[in-house]
């Protein structure tokens, strides 16, 4: 057979990709040797997030007398938490499903290779193999957890996310390895419900250390008093998995000295590796850079003419949202619509523990790095009227602006919602909207989106509720 495009992959980068295509007139099919939607929907962003929910809702049980509510007893069911998650996840998939049909997509089932001439070998469950034509092809095979050396994943007793959503017994003691995303998010849902956490971060920042170093310490603060330790610039030594637990060994980068911590389970939530192997790259000569990822041009094209790749395939943030603009951007081009590239200063990050953050644009340090005159702002969510009657008040938004045109450089919010406020600013950026027409935009009363526009007055010394 012989399509317009064929996608391998069916993440949210190449699902929308795949669909896209089809609204733009072309014969699609897209491979898959899981289940659709990639690991986002099965084993990522979606189940995730209602475990984290379900973390959530036990947290405002416990703390119910807060709101004038008397429970008598809340517990935790740990295997019930990881059922509900499963099954929101089997429902998107069946979403996806739905939507690969109604886009009358052809979805072919196995490993997808591609060989000379354009061609797809895909290799179904039974050893099958059947070779498909395209114009084009985009490669989306996303990415993993990623392995160290001294961490190796067995899925037992030191695991990434995939079994870390969905052990059967929860853990009483539970050590996290990275304290980025996933690693965060792990951490709280794990101590929510009764596990006892400790973080350990390579980095000096700690705490989610890609973010500003506000939002750093904040989250530190919220961890502590939710009884999480954390251990900054701090490396993981070895891990003895030989008795019936583990034993982790942890090295102060600062002072040299050594900790042993006893733990149930170990997670290594270190970062991603790309699903790049067994893809026939080396035969096509398809270039890598450094860290083994796709090199691609501003509209995703390979060194190889009509073969494309996107996502955590190539440079860029691991982020689900990312992969679906550069999927759409990537189909676009290829339509001969001449999209315009996508902007990578203008990716919102969110992570939602509780409290949640989320970001976009230059942190303080790096815009001082890149030498502008800031103009900073920050407002407090316990000066919010909707926080406080939300009990709901930890927090801020913190804003940064160039002083010399105004330009909106970055925002670091932490707090109850930010994941779903964070998109204002993207837009205002997007449309170069200054400090002061922020500080003009009227905010509807009372809402947590209000602080923004504080936290903006703030900056230019015009803050009213602080």
């Amino acid at each position: 057979m012989r399509f317009d495009i064929i996608v391998i992959g069916s993440g949210p980068g190449g699902y929308v990709a795949a669909i896209r295509a089809a609204q733009l007139g072309h014969n699609v099919a897209i491979v898959e040797r899981e289940s659709l939607g990639g690991i986002c929907l099965n084993w990522g962003c979606i189940p995730t997030k209602a475990l984290l929910k379900s973390a959530q809702v036990f947290d405002y049980m416990q703390h119910a007398a807060d709101y004038g509510i008397t429970i008598k007893e809340a517990k935790p069911e740990f295997e019930k938490m990881v059922s509900r998650s499963r099954d929101v996840a089997g429902g998107m998939s069946k979403g996806v499903q739905f939507l690969m049909k109604k886009n009358k997509i052809t979805v072919l089932n196995g490993n997808g290779k591609i060989a000379r001439g354009k061609k797809v070998e895909v290799t179904d469950a039974k050893g099958i193999t059947e070779s498909y034509e395209a114009d084009h092809i985009i490669i989306a095979t996303g990415g993993r957890a990623k392995q160290l050396p001294n961490l190796p994943i067995d899925g037992k007793k030191i695991i990434g996310y995939r079994e870390a959503m969905t052990l059967k017994k929860q853990p009483k003691k539970l050590v996290v390895v990275g304290a980025g995303a996933i690693g965060v998010e792990f951490a709280y849902f794990y101590n929510a419900i009764g596990t006892e956490v400790t973080v350990v971060e390579f980095l000096e920042q700690g705490l989610v250390p890609r973010e500003d170093a506000d939002i750093s310490k904040e989250l530190a603060r919220s961890f502590k008093k939710a009884g999480i330790k954390v251990m900054a610039n701090t490396s993981v030594e070895n891990v003895d998995i030989s008795g019936t637990g583990c034993k982790v060994t942890t090295k102060s980068r600062k002072d040299g000295n050594e900790e042993i911590i006893s733990c149930d389970i170990v997670l290594s939530a270190v970062g991603v590796s790309p699903n790049t192997e067994d893809l026939g790259l080396e035969a096509l000569a398809i270039e890598l850079d450094k860290a083994g990822l796709i090199n691609v041009n501003e509209y995703y094209m390979t060194n190889v003419a009509g073969i494309y790749a996107i996502g955590d395939v190539i440079a860029g943030p691991a982020l689900a949202h990312v992969a679906s603009s550069e999927g759409i951007i990537c189909v676009e081009a290829i339509s001969g619509k001449r999209p315009e590239p996508l902007d990578y200063n203008n990716i919102p990050g969110c992570t939602y523990c509780q409290p949640e953050v989320a970001s976009v644009g230059y942190t303080e340090a790096a815009a001082k790095e890149a030498g502008y005159d800031l103009k900073i702002g920050k407002f407090p969510f316990s000066a919010s009227g909707k926080a406080k009657a939300a009990g709901a008040s930890q927090g801020f938004v913190k804003v940064i602006f160039d002083a010399k045109y105004g330009e909106w450089l970055g925002a670091h919010m932490i707090g109850a919602n930010v994941t779903e406020i964070i998109a204002e600013v993207v837009a205002a950026r997007k449309l170069e909207i200054t400090g002061h027409e922020v500080i003009k935009t009227v905010h509807p009363h009372p809402t947590m989106s209000e602080a923004v526009m504080e936290a903006a007055a703030a900056a230019y010394d015009e803050v009213i509720h602080l």
